[in-house]
């Protein structure tokens, strides 16, 4: 291999990750803006996140595009391979969380300004500052190819798992106490369960970073603790 092709190669490798790095970015601003639009309840923040995750599609079929170009004409090996494959892994995870931040914003739309307490936010949004810190710990990590730091990514998911279970909980109970209370508490519920899922992206990425600089699998079993599936709460009669 010639002395420009090995340049435009590694050119090639750079600007996949490059885009990346801009999905990331974005993605990161549409969690962000979607968490703004739910706690404010503003449907103007909420239809902007709707519109931008339209660019964030497009850059990860541009991302998928490149990599398959990338191994047609190259046809990578080891590394360089696992790299690439990566990148296509993470483009995908990083398209998922920008479409749960916009399923968060048609919430917001949806409840058309309803609000109930204060209270009812609190939980939902210190779930959303933990993911967003994950995701941006994570993001930070495939940066500089650090699989430490993306390892400790991957272990901080049971963190949000359990959190998420203790506001079922809570926003059953609230449910439970008051039937006016139910619209408003299911479209949280359902906010609230897309942020965990944007928890299980993030953990995804941090498993690729891991495979892609070392070639090395994380455990199969990751540490999952969401049992909203089993939780219950009781029903006092009076």
């Amino acid at each position: 291999m010639s002395e420009h092709t090995v340049s435009r190669y590694d050119d090639e490798l750079k600007d996949i990750a490059r885009r990346i790095a801009e999905m990331g970015g974005m993605a990161e601003r549409l969690v962000d803006h979607a968490v703004t639009a739910l706690t404010r309840l503003d449907t103007t923040i909420a239809n902007s996140v709707i519109s931008d995750d339209k660019r964030l599609d497009l850059l990860q079929r541009e991302c998928e595009e490149q990599a398959i170009l990338i191994i047609a004409r190259r046809q990578p090996m080891a590394m360089d391979l696992r790299e690439v494959i990566g990148a296509l892994r993470i483009s995908n995870d990083l398209e998922r969380i920008g479409d749960l931040a916009k399923n968060i914003a048609k919430r917001v739309i949806a409840l058309d300004g309803q609000f109930q307490s204060k209270r009812f936010m609190t939980g939902v949004e210190h779930m959303a500052e933990l993911s967003l810190a994950q995701l941006k710990d994570v993001l930070d990590a495939y940066a500089l190819r650090d699989v430490k730091q993306a390892f400790e990514v991957w272990k901080r998911d049971a963190e949000i798992d359990q959190m998420y279970t203790s506001l079922f909980r809570e926003l059953l109970t609230y449910m439970m106490e008051d039937p006016r209370n139910i619209t408003f508490c299911t479209h949280l519920l359902f906010c609230a369960k897309n942020i965990e899922r944007i928890g299980d992206h993030t953990t995804n990425i941090a498993e690729t970073i891991q495979y892609a600089v070392t070639g090395e699998l994380l455990p199969d079993e990751r540490p999952k603790h969401d049992d909203s599936s089993i939780t219950t709460v009781p029903y006092e009669t009076t």
